[in-house]
């Protein structure tokens, strides 16, 4: 697969009146072409941060953005204009280094985000038909006609019904999952390469979770799109992603294909979160699993393993060394310490 995202050692920091909180700790991970990659960890790991800083959303103060690449592999004619330009052949696009003009090329247009809260993410003074045309005609130079057209396709691809008259709704007039569903169609409206959902059914019923996420996986394999999807929820991941960027205090500390990290797990905090599902078809009621303690305060920047403080097999060397990610098998990387070559293997979800 083709390599559509590349993003290398990414540092953010919030510079608050408390100190500066060290909110990502050198963030690296790819995105291939057609992929569905799923971000996970406990709230506070970095996984919305990562995401936001990759397109500028953060505000600026507190928050900065102190080291880093991340690599957009676009075609040539989706290079925007940047404070350096670019070369003339097709090298990728440093998303960190655009300035506000180049930024706002790629948000929205190559780049789509499904924010978490739908009600806070739409405008409520402005009509649904009115916020996906604005983006349509910023992105794709349509006309206001041709964008309500355009505007009233999309709503019905993505399922809300009656999209004619559903076009003059404000958003306090749609039901949970129909503003998820608007939030959908503002992302893909411009027929983005990426689709960034920054856990899209935390505030839905479980019904209309699986409707989103059906949804979701038919737009990525009917516009040949890629997926990053930020979820709490090891059994959504299970079920659509292919490789799994498991978080936990500001960085990645395991990297692998999906069926790799649920099989065989290579690091202790993901052996926790497993251990913390429910396991179906289990023949006998088990126990729970729970993650003694609470994340490290990131107001103290990283000098040891950050997960040793509730690890089951921390060692000494663990307090004196930041762990780098090392390739435990194919494709499947840990930030660890710890040999877990001889570990019994983690029963399977389903």
């Amino acid at each position: 697969m083709r390599k559509i995202l590349e993003v290398k050692d990414l540092v953010t920091r919030f510079y608050t009146f408390d100190g500066v909180v060290h909110a990502l700790s050198g963030v690296s991970f790819d995105l291939y072409k057609g992929e569905t990659l799923g971000i996970v960890g406990e709230s506070g790991s970095g996984k919305s941060v990562t995401m936001m800083s990759l397109l500028h959303l953060l505000p600026s103060p507190p928050a900065k953005i102190e080291n880093g690449q991340a690599l957009y592999y676009g075609d040539a004619d989706d290079k925007p204009d940047t404070n350096n330009k670019p070369d003339a052949d097709n090298k990728p696009i440093d998303l960190l280094k655009l300035n506000k003009s180049g930024i706002r090329k790629i948000r929205g247009g190559k780049i789509g985000f499904i924010f978490q809260d739908a009600l806070s993410a739409l405008n409520p003074v402005m009509t649904i038909g009115r916020q996906i045309g604005e983006t349509l005609i910023e992105h794709l130079g349509m006309s206001v006609q041709q964008a309500k057209t355009r505007t009233i396709e999309m709503l019905e691809y993505v399922g809300i019904p009656e999209p004619q008259r559903r076009f003059s709704s404000y958003p306090h007039q749609f039901s949970g999952g129909m503003r998820q569903r608007t939030m959908i169609a503002l992302a893909i409206a411009c027929n983005p390469k990426i689709i960034i959902a920054d856990e899209p059914t935390t505030a839905l019923d479980v019904t209309v979770q699986a409707q989103i996420i059906e949804l979701v996986q038919r737009l990525k394999k009917e516009m040949n799109m890629s997926v990053i999807w930020i979820t709490h929820d090891l059994g959504v991941v299970a079920g659509m992603a292919d490789r799994v960027v498991v978080m936990y205090a500001g960085a990645p500390v395991e990297i692998a294909p999906v069926d790799e990290l649920y099989y065989n797990p290579g690091h202790p905090y993901t052996i926790k979160l497993l251990g913390a599902l429910p396991k179906i078809g289990e023949k006998e009621s088990l126990r729970l699993e729970s993650i003694d303690g609470t994340p490290p305060d990131l107001l103290s920047p990283p000098a040891h393993c950050q997960f040793a403080w509730r690890c089951s097999h921390v060692q000494e060397k663990c307090w004196k060394i930041v762990p780098e990610q090392k390739e435990i098998s194919s494709g499947h990387y840990a930030a660890c310490l710890f040999d877990f070559a001889d570990k019994t293997p983690i029963p399977p979800l389903m």
